[in-house]
């Protein structure tokens, strides 16, 4: 547990050095707060127990990408990361709609279909990001098995 707060510690330290070095080559604010809310859900998840095994993958034939792919014990889960500073609006998790389950579902197949072992049993995750304003840490939602491919 120790070693992953400290290499937490070191991930937010070196973004801290690169926001004040490299200032303006990160992108628009809300991509820069996206990036963070990935960074802040795969610890989190790690913490859960989930292994990590790719981020931002991406697939030569679909577009989109998967934000996150670990394990969850035996179960290979594609996560979507969804990031906000605030509630006011509607849930994050309802950014994961139609549309978009088809793009992750697509890209996921290609990651299957390059897999050794393709029958794995597998899902998709939704883990939600708040930034709220007053908040020290971030709070999270975890949306395991949050929807199906037909």
């Amino acid at each position: 547990m120790f070693s992953g707060r400290l290499t937490q510690a070191t991930v937010r330290a070196l973004d801290w050095v690169a926001d004040r070095t490299l200032a303006g080559q990160r992108g628009p604010a809300h991509q820069r707060t996206g990036q963070r809310g990935e960074e802040d859900a795969y610890f989190y998840l790690r913490c859960r127990g989930y292994i990590m095994v790719a981020r931002n993958y991406r697939s030569g034939h679909h577009r989109g990408e998967i934000d996150l792919i670990g394990w969850d014990g035996d179960v290979l889960c594609f996560i979507e990361v969804k990031t906000r500073t605030t509630r006011e609006v509607k849930p994050a998790e309802t950014a994961v709609d139609r549309e978009k389950q088809r793009s992750l579902a697509a890209v996921a197949g290609e990651y299957l279909r390059h897999r050794p072992s393709p029958s794995c049993q597998w899902r998709f995750d939704v883990v939600t990001v708040y930034y709220l304003q007053g908040s020290r840490q971030p709070e999270f939602e975890l949306f395991q098995n949050a929807f199906s491919v037909a």
